[in-house]
């Protein structure tokens, strides 16, 4: 795992983007504070929704440092979630602005994953995380189910969980607004 750690870590900081196993799925992830990397990501998947991928921090404590203001029940929920939660929070801040939403919303989600949390950590920055796929194909659950078209487009592939075949899990997205309005987009 260090070697990969080393790997991603030079490659994110130059820029680039990589693929890795995340407390979900395979994801594709570059800086979430280089506009030009967030960019390069959503080429990668063809993606016209743009706007729609988040990211992903090592703790909770480092949330207020991307959005503006964070309502109270955001800190019971993220205690409470049995299974990977993401929660859109309103008031991004201090991330590309091509990762923003057009509401100034991002989704942030704290990973429990061993790599995910050791990269983020010494990264020092959050890292974007999207579905390893081409826009509008299937969300590949393992490894071997990633086209050679996303291998072949990433700066890095991280070889951590490559032949962990165990079942990915989807996380709970939760939508929160300022006045502590919450909205359950998928359980």
């Amino acid at each position: 795992m260090q070697e990969d750690l080393l790997k991603a870590l030079e490659v994110l900081k130059n820029g680039g983007v990589i693929l890795y196993p995340t407390d979900t799925v395979w994801g594709l992830g570059c800086d979430a504070t280089n506009e030009k990397a967030v960019a390069r990501i959503y080429e990668i998947k063809k993606s016209i929704d743009k706007k729609s991928m988040l990211i992903l921090l090592d703790n909770e404590g480092k949330i207020l440092s991307y959005v503006k203001e964070m309502p109270e029940i955001a800190w019971d929920l993220i205690d409470l979630a049995e299974k990977p939660l993401t929660i859109i929070y309103p008031g991004a801040k201090n991330l590309a602005p091509n990762l923003i939403a057009p509401d100034g919303s991002i989704g942030i989600r704290i990973s429990k994953e061993t790599f995910n949390k050791k990269l983020i950590e010494r990264f020092r920055k959050p890292i974007v995380s999207t579905s390893a796929n081409i826009s509008g194909e299937a969300t590949p659950k393992k490894f071997d189910e990633i086209s050679n078209k996303i291998l072949q487009s990433v700066d890095y592939i991280v070889n951590w969980r490559q032949g962990d075949y165990s079942e990915s899990q989807v996380s709970g997205i939760i939508k929160l607004e300022i006045n502590g309005e919450i909205q359950i987009i998928r359980q």
